[in-house]
């Protein structure tokens, strides 16, 4: 196998069909179909399965696709690397953050992107942190916000900020003095999947407290979860940030934690066996930089250095 088969398999896996794939790559489809035979005539395995609606890998091919990102993404890398030798930092950098993140930070990221690295192409994706995560791992993405660890070991994490969580309720709800995560209980819980940081943060946070867990709705959508709150389906936990303006409009009720205020760290994440590029470190120091700003600046509510001892977590 060499680099560019590895790339048309993957784009016809990416594309499920092999016309589809001929058509992006600019290559004949029958020589599609000759790279991958003779992938799997050298590989011993069949790496495709071939139905009507097009095509989908075997296990063997799910295998190489998952393997070939990383690869794949670290050859471009060394390659862009040595493109950029000696001049300005340039070229694409993918970076990947959570939605509740991505509305207060992409915009000041993208104009101090713009103003010192001209020559540098940000490209944002939003997800929520699980999938921020699997792109990452995937190779999809250089950089990428995450909260909580990773639980692969060539993920690194670098503490970027603590945020506060506030409980989230419908704007008609009675006030529950002192607001814990005991007046969550008799009232619908809406949350993300069992996947996602938050989720795991607050179903620890109730199994150390004794409550009993089981949300009422599970979406992974912050936008989902506000209008759900707002329309009455139930209650959440959110950052504070992400539903000040709701709040202010009268959409939704907010209330702090009392006591123990509720805190989550933020990591700037990274391919621990991947180094960053030229270009990608220039991204990293302004994402720092930007992040340090809003917090100073009072822009970023309920967030604080994520080093402060004087925070809980």
């Amino acid at each position: 196998m060499d680099i560019r088969q590895l790339r048309y398999f993957l784009a016809i896996v990416e594309e499920g069909s092999f016309s589809r794939a001929a058509e992006r790559l600019h290559v004949a489809q029958p020589a599609l179909s000759l790279h991958v035979r003779k992938m799997e005539e050298a590989l011993g395995t069949p790496l495709l399965l071939r139905h009507s609606g097009g095509v989908s890998p075997t296990e063997a091919g799910t295998l190489l696709v998952e393997r070939a990102r990383p690869l794949l993404a670290g050859f471009d890398h060394m390659r862009e690397e040595l493109h950029q030798v000696g001049k300005e930092p340039g070229g694409t950098v993918r970076i990947g953050l959570p939605g509740t993140i991505s509305g207060i930070l992409s915009v000041p990221l993208i104009a101090r992107l713009h103003q010192r690295h001209p020559r540098i192409k940000p490209v944002v994706a939003e997800a929520m942190s699980g999938f921020v995560g699997e792109w990452l791992e995937e190779g999809r993405i250089d950089l990428g916000v995450l909260y909580g660890t990773a639980n692969n070991r060539q993920i690194r994490l670098d503490p970027l900020l603590r945020e506060e969580l506030v409980i989230l309720l419908p704007p008609d709800a009675p006030c529950r003095a002192p607001a814990t995560l005991e007046a969550l209980i008799g009232m619908p819980l809406i949350l993300p999947s069992a996947s996602h940081g938050l989720r795991r943060m607050i179903q620890q946070r109730m199994q150390e407290a004794g409550l009993v867990f089981d949300p009422a709705i599970e979406v992974d959508s912050y936008a989902c979860i506000k209008r759900l709150v707002q329309d009455g389906f139930g209650c959440s936990v959110l950052p504070i940030h992400a539903v000040a303006e709701e709040a202010g409009r009268g959409l939704l009720q907010v209330q702090p934690f009392a006591d123990d205020r509720f805190w989550r760290v933020a990591y700037l994440a990274s391919h621990a066996t991947r180094p960053l590029s030229r270009a990608a470190s220039a991204v990293s120091q302004c994402l720092q930089e930007v992040t340090t700003e809003l917090i100073a600046q009072g822009i970023w509510l309920g967030a604080s250095d994520a080093h402060d001892p004087t925070e809980a977590s």
